[in-house]
């Protein structure tokens, strides 16, 4: 489980998240949701050790991501991309990733082959189109096996068989009992494979639940968005 507790970032004196509070349940695919500039981004990098909060937790299975010894086998993450070298492949940055973690070279080929880039051969990341390079970031993500994933913005850039591909694999880590935690802007695909949902705007959560729970008396996911962030008021906050 993901868990998200009074998460609190100040930069000099603007506050960029507002005691931001959430579960990522197991079993459960949860959508994060906010306009540009919301603190989706600062949450995603204080819960993976990229920044340090000024007050609260954010926790993988009740630890702190820094203190995990094998990260890649517990969360598989991919933020900005595939976070690639230009001038490597797509089976050399694998192979560099899967030897920090003791990693056979077949599941390597697995995750290559999962993400529809087996045949990418000897053609250098810098290279890549944009949804071959989330690709790459999503089979990144898969190398440890782990039971959490966590994505931001995976479906930018793909097409629409890279996108039914996507909601398989979020849906059926879920079924196997995996967390997924879905950031992104695209909220039809948002709607297509949620479980859960929660609405940030102005670093604070705006309401967290069950999809069905979240989006009643509205039409769409995207009115109770609109409603609940005020996205086009002129509220908002800092990415």
């Amino acid at each position: 489980m993901l868990s998200i507790d009074g998460l609190t970032k100040t930069y000099r004196e603007r506050t960029v998240l507002s005691e931001v509070s959430f579960r990522a349940e197991p079993g459960r695919v949860t959508g994060f949701l906010g306009p540009n500039a919301a603190g989706k981004s600062s949450t995603l990098r204080i819960l993976l050790g990229l920044d340090r909060p000024t007050a609260g937790v954010a926790l993988v299975g009740g630890r702190p991501y820094r203190s995990l010894p094998e990260p890649l086998r517990v969360v598989g993450s991919m933020l900005d991309g595939s976070g690639a070298h230009r001038s490597r492949t797509a089976r050399g940055h694998l192979r560099w990733l899967a030897r920090s973690h003791g990693i056979s070279g077949r599941r390597v080929t697995e995750v290559l082959e999962r993400a529809g880039l087996a045949d990418t051969g000897r053609l250098r990341a810098g290279r890549f189109s944009l949804g071959m390079r989330q690709r790459l970031g999503l089979a990144a993500a898969l190398l440890g096996e782990p039971d959490v994933l966590v994505l931001d913005e995976p479906a930018n850039g793909l097409d629409p068989e890279g996108v039914r591909w996507l909601r398989c694999l979020v849906r059926d880590h879920a079924a196997a009992g995996g967390t997924v935690l879905l950031s992104s802007h695209a909220m039809s695909e948002v709607a297509a494979v949620a479980d859960d949902l929660v609405v940030i705007a102005a670093g604070r959560v705006m309401a967290a639940g069950p999809l069905a729970r979240v989006t009643a008396g509205f039409a769409t996911l995207e009115d109770a968005f609109f409603a609940l962030t005020g996205a086009g008021s002129g509220i908002g906050g800092v990415r």
